[in-house]
């Protein structure tokens, strides 16, 4: 077995016998992988810690092909907060959801990763709209994984001048004069547009230093969803916990 050291989070935890864990980590080189944690559930293991949910650290791995153990592990983050508050809890929860649904094993997943965390710490140490997280969230996501929407010209005529509308069918933005050409567009305004070319052309660590008023993030939210939606071709929906 190869030695492998790898910064991962993980994104999921399943018990396995009577003391280990079965986890399932995101990477940034190796992609999501599933690891075993041998003895991880004995009250004085050393790994009790590091293989608990929304954990980051530095990980010393064996195996592979498929195949891990986690050996040692240096603790980065754990994301307490979000652990002691249900609303942040719930939304980190469905954000992880969907970066299990698109990430897959030997997949350079290092913006991916650097997406997640960057949220993470911001649901952690912020006080933020989570519903406006979640929607520059999904936007940026999209635009990573390759669904970069067309923001810097009409997606029918590759006009650049009055994009006052958003298409979901077109990808992008549409002019007023090609707007008749998609019925259900969504109408938008210059705090719409600018965040939207902010969150897609920034760094992941700056996308959610902005603000803009309460009803232009409800429009940012709905076109958010159905783009997220239509793309990944699920609809997710924020579900309780409990």
């Amino acid at each position: 077995m190869r030695k492998i050291k790898t910064k991962g989070i993980i994104i999921a935890e399943n018990n396995m016998g009577d003391f280990d864990k079965m986890l399932t980590m995101l990477t940034p080189g190796l992609g999501k992988i599933n690891c075993a944690a041998k003895g991880a559930r004995k009250t004085r293991s050393f790994l009790l810690g590091s293989t608990q949910f929304l954990c980051f650290g530095d990980y010393l791995l064996y195996g592979g092909n498929g195949s891990y153990n986690i050996n040692s592990c240096e603790t980065i983050e754990m994301f307490y907060d979000i652990r002691t508050d249900l609303d942040k809890l719930r939304y980190a929860v469905h954000i992880t959801k969907i970066i299990n649904d698109i990430t897959t094993e030997n997949q350079n997943s290092y913006k991916i990763l650097q997406l997640f965390l960057n949220t993470l710490y911001v649901i952690t140490y912020r006080d933020v709209n989570l519903d406006f997280l979640l929607s520059i969230f999904k936007i940026k996501l999209l635009s990573t994984i390759g669904y970069r929407p067309i923001i810097d010209k009409c997606a029918n005529c590759k006009k650049t001048c009055e994009l006052n509308y958003f298409s979901i069918f077109y990808n992008g933005f549409l002019c007023s004069e090609c707007s008749n050409i998609d019925k259900s567009k969504i109408q938008i305004n210059d705090n719409i547009k600018i965040a939207i070319k902010y969150i897609i052309d920034s760094d992941s660590k700056k996308i959610y230093s902005f603000d803009i008023p309460n009803e232009d993030k409800k429009i940012l939210e709905i076109i958010a969803t159905l783009y997220f939606n239509q793309k990944l071709e699920k609809e997710y929906k924020l579900e309780d916990l409990f």
